[in-house]
């Protein structure tokens, strides 16, 4: 499951820039083999000599074919690390997920302050290494105010779903936000809509309801929901209200595009989600320390394994395209049905699989589609 899906590890692509960095004209590996990177002797070529020269760096290549040679690209030390560091982040976030379905006595919005205050204590250092400042371009304020704010919104309303509604189904819902993404950049960046996106957003709705199950749809006598109709009803409208918003932050963040470094985005995030939420505990009159010792440390642990997904995330995104990463993260709730079975002993119901995998197809389907549309258009600028 995702945590907070709210597009700051998207932000990441375009700081990657998705190219890897080229390796000056010449240099020696000193430090390396001991051998330095050989390169042809200067009038070679006119004296008719075709001597293959080799290097020692690369295993006795000859030269013209050596990752040092001018204009080589480094080769990828492993080519499936980025989608491996996309199922680490998948299954830190669904132990976080787990972790706080544990938590008796602690708040869902009280859960969402802490995240917010260890995503402000690694994004600092970042603004300050970066000298990005902490309010951002002056045009750019209004955007990066909702990003914060209906990505801290969508947090809080998933951490409740989460506490109110099975796992795995609250899990399942979330994973339409790329459908949404599709709908809203449609209205509100004028982006194309295709007929294809409209069958993967029928899909999606199909599977939210299939989860649902409203009564009006499947009668009054509904199974395998944890606690009460009501309360899993209310679980299902935040998932549903959590998914929307983390849409729109996709949005805005296109909109922003390069011009506001992501760690900017993410401090916005962090500190109007921490406004946000201190602001509703003292409303609500919930804000309170954990009485037992185990509370406290899964909210450490939330904390942190919720950071390092969404790091691993990030790393994802740097070194492999969106599109596989956006395919390899439906483990998520691959993850979330094990531990649902395993640890919270509640088995899901066919209704429940029959949803997800409506909304994993539709938002599979979103991510393939999207991803051959960039494919086409890189060839296309390379002709």
């Amino acid at each position: 499951m995702v945590l907070c899906q709210d597009g700051e590890a998207a932000a990441a692509v375009a700081a990657a820039g998705g190219k890897e960095p080229e390796v000056p004209l010449s240099r020696e590996d000193g430090a390396g083999t001991g051998q330095p990177c050989l390169s042809p002797v200067a009038g070679m070529e006119a004296a008719g000599a075709e001597e293959r020269r080799v290097c020692g760096c690369c295993s006795g290549l000859s030269w013209p074919r050596c990752c040092k040679a001018p204009g080589t690209k480094k080769k990828a030390a492993c080519p499936g690390l980025g989608l491996f560091y996309t199922v680490l982040s998948a299954f830190l976030f669904s132990v976080a997920s787990l972790f706080l379905k544990k938590i008796e006595d602690v708040h869902s919005v009280e859960v969402s302050a802490f995240r917010c205050v260890f995503q402000m204590a690694f994004v600092l250092p970042g603004l300050i290494y970066y000298k990005t400042g902490f309010l951002g371009p002056k045009g750019k304020r209004i955007f990066l105010f909702f990003r914060g704010f209906l990505g801290s919104s969508a947090m809080i309303l998933l951490y409740y779903a989460f506490q109110v509604m099975p796992l795995a189904d609250a899990t399942v819902i979330t994973f339409s936000s790329p459908v949404f993404t599709s709908l809203l950049a449609w209205i509100f960046l004028k982006e194309k809509y295709s007929i294809w996106d409209l069958l993967f957003t029928l899909f999606a709705i199909t599977g939210v309801v299939l989860i649902a199950r409203p009564p009006f749809l499947f009668g009054s006598n509904v199974t395998g929901i944890e606690g009460s109709y009501t309360d899993h009803l209310k679980g299902t409208i935040a998932a549903i209200t959590s998914t929307v918003s983390g849409a729109s932050t996709f949005v805005i963040i296109r909109k922003v595009g390069k011009s506001v470094h992501y760690f900017l985005s993410i401090w916005y995030y962090a500190v109007i989600g921490l406004i946000g939420c201190v602001i509703a505990l003292f409303v609500m009159n919930e804000w309170r320390l954990p009485y037992c010792g185990k509370d406290r440390v899964l909210l450490i642990l939330i904390g942190l394994l919720g950071l390092g997904g969404q790091v691993f995330l990030t790393k994802a995104l740097q070194i492999e395209k969106a599109g596989p990463v956006s395919i390899m993260k439906t483990m998520d709730v691959v993850f979330a049905f094990i531990l649902q079975i395993l640890f919270l002993n509640h088995l899901p119901t066919w209704w429940t699989v029959g949803g997800a995998l409506c909304v994993v197809a539709s938002s599979s389907g979103t991510a393939i589609r999207k991803w051959r549309q960039s494919l086409k258009k890189a060839k296309q600028n390379e002709i």
